[in-house]
């Protein structure tokens, strides 16, 4: 139907897709089959056999069974006129406005009215599809009627391209070859419909990209144009539900089940934009799903959309290129100049399928494609034959071919040939010589790829002569020969080579021996040591070239055979031995240059070493060992090699006395009178095994020797030696010729033993602490001593080392007069440590005393009578030791060098000191021979006088407390402070009492009465003792104000008349009690009473107004001068409203809202009780859950 007609009437849900049966569109039958087009967005409405209303929705294809042939009535919306329009022998009914054009070949038919009821929709809609498709009559225009199979789409209408920007002209125009195709298919196209065939089968749009428009010659642009509905499109029906029971529904059940969904989807036609040769950009809008009748429209993550494309027409098989989310994609890889045709389809997870409408376009032309490599057809030494086929021209004819080629120098091509030709001939080239060649095609747009480079060769010429071959290796009976191509020839020539050799001396000429394609060969079964002549020949296709130059090469000779064995000439020496022997009888071909004499000996492992080695057969083997057996063996060498070793021979050596052994050794350590040596064999036994040793022993060189030792053992131990001696020793070794001669000298010292014992120390007194002992060396028996020992101690028996060196005198300092000491001394050397001497006793004079060791400083509780430390300082210390002479008393040394001489005590109490000062003090001990060392010095400190006590002041006045203060400091120890204070109070008793004790300056008393005079001490104390009391302070109390009373209750007595009242408070001690009553009517108060009664009446001046008042109680001070008044808090609030009143008694009003105040006071009393044992009765169970799972 037309866009620009009203609305559709009322749609219900779609069925499935139907399709015709084929006898349904035949022309054979009775029946009539009348096509009914729904265009998207419309919807057409029928009833069926069973009285039910089906809507179907476009895009559709309803097919009507028309039992007389005639049209059937239509109803059509208000404003809209039927006409029944034949074009080609298709009858179509169309609905437009009735002010509108109709256009058959522009516009699709219109939707049938909702009521036709003479004719049936045909029942077998819901069968399956045949399995071959059918197609009614095909009219001449090039209109093609739709199909109703559901396996093929509808044929595809081809339009006009549009004029292409390098001046190409419609594809109607394009050339006489697509011209008489198109006329031959319109001409096949009216036959068969005036024939009334049934069973033809549309074919698929020609190769050629040129097609038939519309008969109304409408040109649409590419992908732009709607066709005509009747003939393009997809054709999927859509069948209302039906219920059950119903011929339709029972059919249908063998298809697809009817959907129960009334969602009906429908896409767009996709457009195609920006065509290009190998791609395009294809889009399409959201699908629209409309639901009893109302549009919907959807989110694009809400469908998944399908690109299908195919280029063997509308019949033809669609290839899948998209499946994705997006609207817009774009087409690639596409052919030049082809008709595509393009369809979209949308699939949701609530919603089935849907496939829009085909849309068509065809890419535009570009260059051809890249043609096939050209292909040789002839070929001589001079030319070559070339022949190539013709490329895809992408829709635009190829008019040229460019052929270019490297001109057989392996450098950049270059052009050889430009034509329309598919062949050419190369000529004046060069014999066997290979030229690289490359094709390309051009049309009207534009220059093809060249294709793959092929390279092809000229004819060969006979190749030159080769050189003469080459000896690579040769051997004794085969030689290895070389050769290279023949200079000047071509380098992908295919040569052959033939090798002919000619023996010396044996008259049979060059004969053949090699023929191939290698440059190297291997002749073997040669004769030995022997010359032979070769010639060398190439061979290629066009024939042989001449012989190489004649070269001469020789086997060579092979090795000769071994000598005869070695044998003895003469007598043999102990050192030498003379051999001779005879040449091999087989020399390979060549004559002995040289002989080799090897010798080694018999014993089992000895290796071969060679001793001559020249053209002599006779040679003397000197530099043997005696008595030694040695293996002997000759070989021979010639230019064929080195011949095999001949047989052994052994010769023995003669016999001598052994050389000299080595000098004998220490074994271990040497002992002072003992020595252990040991030794060896020779280095040459003289060639007979030893079968003694001789030791021969003096103690010097120039002595007489004298034998310790004879017999077979390597080992003899000497005794009877001094220690510390030097002994010298020889060795001679014999076998059984005889001994050889002496070994070197070996001095060897016997161990030394330890020094013997020291004499009796000399000992002299240098002081009364110092004394000087000495001592004579003794025998070092053999060692020299390395250090002395002397040992020193007041007890015999128990003495200590204090000196070890090798000094034979010795200071001891540092020793206590009148004191006896014993001395010894012991000497020491490397063999060890010898025997202390006789004990040496000596007693030192007296002298002065000792130096006093223990000094320190009593404290208090260490006198009975405590002096005043702050002048005073009492120290001890211990008598020290008198040195031979009683102490007769001491000095002590304190601050500036003041000396105080006491007696034998050893306490004292130094007296007038300065206090708080730091004194050095130390003690000295007198005896008859004078003044002792002074003492070690001792630090004192006098303590500082007591503090004196602070002033006391009051700072702070309370009826119930008092803040005193004194001195200057903080009002807490915030640091340790040394001072300490003593604050007393004076008890009703008269007796001071300690109210504070500590290092703070101030301190508030508390729980005192009002009115009252309390008095006050205050003593400072340190480290230097407790100061004096200050003087008694006396200070008092205020007196205290009135309680805080509660808030004053209002009664209303008449309509602007409050009465206010209050609790009233006793005197206080003889003082009166006055009240001071505030009102607030915004948020200041002001006072409106001042007066001893409890109550107020009040007039409210203004109705409706919000009033607050409060209370307050004063204190009138009779006893103090001018009566002064101490007031105490205000009460809380209390709000009241002054509102008119009806009359009534004013007792009974006042009565009631007493009763009211006093009920809720015992609401919320009894309210407060409740929620405390509430709370109580929580914590209780708290407890007990907490004592059971966490404790326990």
């Amino acid at each position: 139907m037309m866009a620009d007609q009203a609305p559709p009437l009322e749609a219900t849900p779609l069925l499935n897709e139907v399709s015709l049966l084929p006898h349904m569109v035949s022309g054979d039958s009775i029946q009539q089959v009348i096509l009914v087009q729904v265009n998207p967005g419309e919807t057409f409405t029928i009833t069926t056999e069973d009285g039910h209303i089906q809507c179907i929705r476009g895009p559709a294809h309803v097919p009507m069974m028309s039992p007389n042939g005639s049209m059937p009535p239509i109803f059509v919306p208000p404003g809209y006129v039927s006409q029944v329009v034949e074009e080609n022998g298709v009858r179509r009914v169309v609905v437009v406005p009735h002010s509108g054009e109709f256009h058959p070949s522009m516009h699709p038919p219109p939707p049938l009215p909702p009521h036709m009821p003479h004719y049936m929709h045909h029942p077998h809609a819901l069968l399956p599809p045949p399995p071959h498709p059918v197609f009614p009559a095909v009219p001449s225009t090039g209109e093609l009627p739709p199909q109703f199979m559901h396996q093929h789409p509808p044929p595809h209408v081809f339009q006009e391209q549009e004029p292409r920007s390098h001046g190409r002209t419609n594809f109607i125009q394009r050339d006489e070859r697509s011209l008489k195709t198109q006329e031959h298919l319109k001409k096949r196209l009216k036959d068969r419909q005036s024939s009334g065939h049934t069973n033809n089968k549309l074919n698929s749009p020609p190769s050629s990209p040129h097609k038939v428009a519309n008969s109304s010659n409408a040109t649409i642009p590419n992908g732009n144009g709607k066709g005509q509905q009747g003939a393009v499109g997809a054709l999927k029906q859509k069948q209302i539900g039906k219920t059950k029971g119903s011929p339709e529904a029972e059919m249908g059940e063998s298809d697809t089940e009817p959907r129960k969904c009334d969602t009906h989807l429908s896409i767009g036609k996709p457009v195609v934009s920006d065509v290009q040769a190998r791609s395009a950009v294809l889009s399409w809008n959201l699908p629209v799903s409309s639901q009893n009748g109302e549009s919907h429209s959807h989110s694009p993550a809400a469908f998944t959309f399908e690109v299908a494309i195919s280029n063997s027409g509308k019949n033809g098989k669609f290839k899948s290129v998209y499946v994705g989310e997006e609207l817009t994609i774009t087409l690639p890889d596409l052919r030049p100049a082809t008709d595509y045709h393009a369809r979209v389809s949308a699939t949701s997870s609530s919603i089935k399928e849907t496939i829009s409408e085909l849309v068509s376009f065809t890419t535009e032309s570009c260059e051809p494609d890249c043609p096939a490599a050209p292909k040789l057809i002839n070929r001589t030494k001079n030319s070559l034959s070339l022949q190539w086929k013709s490329s895809n021209d992408n829709g635009s004819k190829i008019t040229n071919f460019l052929l270019e080629w490297d001109e057989g120098k392996n450098g950049p091509f270059k052009e050889c040939y430009y034509g329309h030709l598919k062949q050419y001939k190369l000529t004046r080239l060069t014999p066997s010589t290979r030229y690289s060649l490359r094709l390309a095609a051009k049309n009207d747009i534009g220059m093809s790829g060249f294709s793959e480079t092929v390279t092809f060769g000229t004819a060969r010429v006979v190749p030159p002569a080769p050189a003469p071959p080459v000896l690579l290796e040769a051997g004794v009976t085969w030689m290895a020969l070389g050769w290279s191509p023949p200079a000047g020839g071509a380098l992908d020539d295919s040569l052959t080579y033939s090798l002919d050799m000619e023996e010396e001396g044996s008259g049979y000429g060059f004969q053949p021996q090699y023929n191939g394609d290698e440059l190297s060969c291997t002749l073997r079964n040669l004769r030995r040591n022997t010359s032979y002549k070769f010639r060398l020949f190439a061979y290629n296709s066009e024939g042989k070239s001449s012989p190489s130059e004649v070269v001469e090469h020789s086997t060579k000779p092979d090795r000769p055979g071994a000598p005869s064995k070695p044998v003895v000439k003469g007598k043999i020496h102990p050192h030498s031995v003379r051999v001779t022997w005879e040449p091999p009888k087989d020399n390979g071909g060549s004559d002995i240059s040289k002989y080799f004499l090897e010798i080694s000996e018999a014993s089992v492992g000895g290796k071969w070493e060679p001793i001559y080695s020249g053209a002599q057969r006779e040679h003397v083997c000197d530099h043997l060992r005696p008595g030694t057996s040695y293996r002997l063996r000759v070989s021979c060498a010639s230019k064929g090699g080195e011949s095999q070793a001949s047989d052994v021979t052994t010769v023995t050596t003669a016999a001598v006395p052994p050389e000299p052994c080595p000098a004998p050794a220490l074994v271990g350590k040497a002992k002072p009178k003992e020595i252990t040596l040991q030794w060896g064999p020779p280095a040459v036994d003289g060639g007979s095994d030893i079968t003694e040793y001789l030791l021969e022993m003096a103690s010097s060189e120039q002595d007489e020797r004298r034998v310790v030792y004879q017999g077979p053992a390597a080992e003899f131990g000497v005794t009877n030696l001094l220690p510390g001696r030097t002994y010298c020793f020889w060795l001679r070794a014999g076998n059984r010729v005889g001994f050889g001669p002496h070994s070197e000298k070996a001095e060897l010292c016997t161990a030394p033993g330890p020094p013997e014992q020291c004499c009796k120390p000399l000992i002299t007194c240098k002081s009364a602490t110092c004394a000087v002992v000495s001592w004579e060396s003794p025998a070092c028996n053999g060692a020299e001593i390395t250090e002395y020992r002397l040992d020193w101690g007041q007890v015999e028996g128990s003495m200590h080392v204090i000196y070890t060196g090798p000094c034979q005198s010795y200071e001891v300092k540092g020793l206590t007069p009148a004191t006896t000491y014993y001395c010894r001394v012991q000497a020491v050397n490397v063999a060890g440590v010898g025997l202390f001497g006789d004990m040496g006793v000596v007693t030192m004079p007296p002298s002065v005393p000792a130096a006093v060791t223990v000094l320190h400083l009593l404290e208090e509780d260490q006198m009975e009578i405590s002096p005043p430390f702050s002048t005073c300082l009492a120290i001890q210390w211990e008598e020290p030791c008198c040195h031979g002479a009683e102490i007769t008393g001491y000095n002590i040394e304190y601050g500036e060098k003041q000396l105080v001489t006491v007696g034998r005590n050893t306490t004292h109490v130094l007296k007038n000191l300065l206090p708080d000062t730091l004194y050095r003090i130390r003690v000295q001990a007198i005896n008859s021979f004078g003044v002792g060392p002074f003492s070690h010095s001792m630090k004192a400190k006098t303590k500082p006088l007591p503090p004196d006590p602070p002033h006391l002041e009051c700072v702070v006045f309370s009826y119930q407390s008092l803040k005193l203060k004194w001195g200057e400091g903080p009002s807490r120890a915030l640091i340790p402070n040394p001072t300490q204070f003593n604050l007393q109070m004076e008890d009703r008793f008269g007796r001071f009492v300690t109210v504070y004790n500590g290092p703070c300056h101030t301190y508030k008393v508390q729980r005192l009465s009002e009115s009252t005079t309390y008095r006050f001490r205050i003593q400072a104390y340190n480290n230097a003792g407790e100061g004096a009391f200050s003087e008694v302070c006396a200070f008092t109390t205020t007196k205290s104000p009135p309680a805080h009373l509660k808030a004053p209750k209002a009664i209303q007595l008449e309509e602007n008349t409050f009465e206010i009242t209050w609790e009233p408070l006793q005197p206080m001690k003889g003082d009166s009690i006055v009240y001071i009553l505030q009102l607030a009517a915004g948020r200041e108060f002001d006072q409106v009473y001042k007066g001893p009664e409890p109550w107020f009446r009040l007039l409210a001046t203004q109705t409706n107004c919000e009033y607050r008042v409060r209370i307050c109680a004063g204190r009138q001070c009779h006893d103090l001068p001018g009566c002064p008044e101490l007031y105490g808090p205000y009460s809380p609030s209390t709000v009241f409203c002054c509102q008119r009143r009806e009359p009534g008694p004013t007792a009974a009003l006042a009565g009631t809202e007493l009763a009211q105040s006093g009920k809720r006071l015992r609401e919320e009393r009894a309210i407060a009780i409740a929620l405390l044992c509430g709370f109580a009765l929580v914590a209780i169970l708290f407890a007990v859950v907490i004592q059971y799972f966490v404790i326990k």
